[in-house]
């Protein structure tokens, strides 16, 4: 059985792909980087350098590589070896490999092959298999969408895990956090439902996603926001922090007492999970860069992501709010000259003024009282980070 991972970076060989493999599947990564195509097919394995408290190496073997522009990959998809396509490109990305994808099950369509075929978007955003299904069946006609949505499951998953981008000798290898979540919505499948060691059958996935972004990726991207602010490069380092520590953990308690409201989770278990998460920030081997994490702010700030929905869930919860506030502040400080959405960030703020600037990007009303929190909180951080 195969498998056809898109996207053969950190995150492609670091954990998706990985995950496949040891599950037993031949794995195909699909990228447009023609070097690592050319040196997986070469070495025909590759190193998962697993850095924590006890460090592992995992030696990944049966894969093979292709380049994701070529035919090749149409060929790939049509072959009904192919069980599953996974992806770890980044969500923007979705629409581009769009095509590929309806051409290769319009390719499986006119060969008659019936074996299901599972699509899964491992990306870091909410429900970016139902966005990659929208395009893949934007490109249909009537006939192969009916094929398409018979015979075509996709998947809508949660994933967790943090690589850093870290060089090797090899350029191929990768160095990973022991710990992982891969949680995949059990009733979207078509045919019967793959059991991979490492993969979680939900049948919440909502919960799982919001648990995830309001607590790992609200954390991670305050510990960033204040880091870059106090001059710190990794988030070992901003989390070691006192006051970065305090703060941040004060802003997932706050966002997870509005998830506890929400989905009815334990207290307890969902507070010990907070403490399982800022544990795994302190990692020293994983040297994780303050910009990587706090990269593109404007995606971040938005109305759906991990700083203003977490925020907002929290005041419906009628939860006393104070931490959250100082990171959306610090969010908005946040300026790296070589990350295009800080510059527009900067200059969003600077052309048209604060309140107008949280407006466009949060979709919150200068006239909200919510606004005007988040103004002063930018203007407290200034004084906390100190």
């Amino acid at each position: 059985m195969k498998a056809i991972q898109f996207g053969a970076g950190n995150i492609g060989r670091g954990f998706i792909g990985a995950v496949l493999e040891q599950g037993g599947y031949h794995v195909v990564f699909a990228d447009v980087n023609q070097v690592v195509i050319d040196r997986i097919n070469l070495d025909k394995k590759y190193t998962v350098h697993v850095m924590d408290v006890e460090c592992v190496d995992q030696i990944i073997t049966n894969i093979s590589g292709v380049n994701s522009t070529t035919p090749q990959i149409i060929e790939e998809i049509a072959d009904s070896d192919t069980q599953l396509i996974t992806t770890a490109v980044g969500v923007v990305i979705l629409p581009r490999i769009a095509p590929s994808i309806a051409k290769g099950i319009v390719a499986r369509m006119n060969a008659g092959i019936e074996k299901p075929l599972n699509i899964i978007a491992c990306e870091n955003a909410v429900r970016a298999t139902s966005q990659l299904k929208e395009h893949v069946l934007a490109l249909l006609n009537d006939e192969q969408k009916e094929y398409c949505l018979k015979h075509v499951g996709f998947i809508d998953c949660s994933v967790d895990r943090i690589v850093p981008p870290v060089r090797s000798e090899n350029p191929i290898d990768v160095v990973v956090e022991n710990y992982y979540e891969w949680n995949v919505e059990e009733d979207s499948f078509v045919g019967p439902v793959p059991h991979i060691k490492g993969m979680n059958l939900a049948k919440n996935l909502i919960a799982y996603i919001e648990r995830k972004l309001f607590t790992l990726n609200t954390g991670h991207a305050i510990t960033a926001y204040m880091g870059k602010m106090k001059g710190y490069a990794t988030i070992d380092q901003a989390i070691a922090d006192p006051v970065i520590y305090s703060t941040v953990k004060a802003a997932m308690q706050e966002s997870g007492l509005g998830l506890i409201k929400k989905y009815g989770f334990d207290h307890d278990t969902h507070f010990a999970y907070i403490e399982k998460i800022i544990k795994r920030f302190k990692n020293p081997y994983l040297k994780d860069d303050v910009t990587r994490v706090g990269r593109e702010p404007l995606r971040k700030l938005s109305a759906s992501d991990r700083l203003i929905k977490p925020l907002l869930t929290a005041i419906e919860a009628e939860v006393e709010v104070k931490a959250l506030y100082l990171g959306i502040g610090a969010a908005l400080h946040y300026y790296n000259m070589e990350d295009p959405q800080s510059v527009e960030l900067q200059s969003l703020i600077k052309d048209n003024g604060l309140k107008v600037a949280i407006e466009k990007l949060t979709g919150i009303a200068q006239t909200n009282p919510i606004a005007s929190k988040i103004e002063n909180a930018y203007s407290e951080i200034v004084t906390i980070v100190k």
